[in-house]
């Protein structure tokens, strides 16, 4: 695939074969604000939704993971910090109001159907692992007594 238009339907096809694939998690696959976004399910919690955004040099890749945690901040934000260091194309990063999220850049001469399966599964992985470790650092008050 060449130039961001052969990208944009690259992706689009690979996602409505992931949503077709009745081996797949993935449920929901459409366009929203530019972008196209597939859903799929998780064991630790229902969905994940993932958005691939194509720029005219780069695929961006994102997924929410946790709103901005109410308790325990750095701690949350250290164990993703070092979850990153495990990871090759997804990352844990925040965004502009503190939520924390999956994201994935990769040029758009190197996007190609494999690269968007590993990123897809790299995604589920790390939401499989993450999750629910993060979420008992970032909800778990404090109790004296």
């Amino acid at each position: 695939m060449t130039g961001p238009s052969g990208v944009v339907e690259l992706v689009a096809a690979v996602a409505d074969g992931w949503r077709d694939d009745p081996e797949s998690d993935v449920v929901w696959s459409g366009d929203h604000d530019g972008r196209r976004g597939v859903r799929m399910r998780q064991t630790v919690r229902d969905f994940t939704t993932v958005w691939f955004g194509v720029g005219d040099r780069t695929l961006t890749v994102e997924a929410y993971v946790l709103a901005a945690p109410p308790f325990h901040r750095e701690e949350v934000f250290r164990r993703a910090l070092a979850r990153n260091a495990g990871t090759r194309r997804v990352h844990f990063a925040l965004d502009g109001e503190g939520d924390l999220l999956l994201r994935a850049r990769v040029p758009v001469e190197e996007v190609t159907r494999e690269e968007l399966e590993l990123i897809l599964g790299e995604v589920f992985d790390l939401v499989e692992v993450a999750y629910l470790p993060l979420v008992a650092i970032a909800f778990k008050r404090e109790t004296n007594g």
